[in-house]
């Protein structure tokens, strides 16, 4: 067998020397080259590795805020018995009330506030859960955080008609939660691969 032989399967074809190639041409010369490979999750090849800084703030602020509206729950809770004697004391001054009357009213308004306190801590808990998940969660994690500072800046806006000058730090959290969980860092994390 030699590659002169024009019946040898296996030699050069006739009339171009070499393997394939034409003559003064090599591999990735004048031959066109695979596009170029874009890596996915916004420029990180296999999603970022360590939660970055900006997702980091808002796993912060969501801790917070729902330490905030731990305290504000359980306050609710425990001065509503307070409120109850004050609102009983006050009614009972009143001479137009029965005090069986004064009663029922100011259990019923403790009871309100109880009731508020637990939905507070729901919240709470709500926000604190989020924020835990940040670390392994993903696009739910980001859409249920994203949700909850949208109610956290509606309810600010509520506080802020009604004079409370505190709703501001809630209110600029609650932005800042939304635009780092949507922005280009907090998409890559969301949304990298778990393996």
């Amino acid at each position: 067998m030699s590659f002169g032989d024009p019946n040898n399967p296996y030699g050069a074809p006739q009339g171009q020397p070499g393997y394939g190639y034409p003559q003064g041409q090599q591999p990735g010369y004048g031959y066109p080259s695979a596009p170029p490979v874009q890596p996915p999750y916004g420029g990180y090849p296999a999603g970022p590795a360590v939660m970055p800084g900006s997702v980091k703030a808002a796993r912060v602020m969501l801790f917070v805020l729902g330490g905030f509206q731990v305290l504000g729950g359980v306050g609710l809770m425990v001065a509503s018995a307070w409120f109850a004697n004050r609102f009983e004391d006050a009614l009972s001054s009143n001479n137009e009330v029965s005090s069986a009357d004064a009663s029922r009213a100011a259990d019923f308004g403790a009871g309100v506030m109880i009731v508020i306190g637990a939905i507070v801590l729901a919240f709470a808990f709500w926000g604190i859960f989020t924020g835990v998940k940040f670390s392994s969660g993903g696009g739910g994690v980001r859409v249920s955080a994203i949700v909850y500072a949208s109610l956290v800046i509606l309810f600010s806006l509520l506080s802020l008609v009604g004079a409370n000058v505190f709703a501001l730090l809630s209110l600029v959290m609650g932005i800042l939660i939304i635009v780092f969980c949507a922005n280009r860092n907090g998409s890559a994390w969301f949304n990298r691969p778990r393996y």
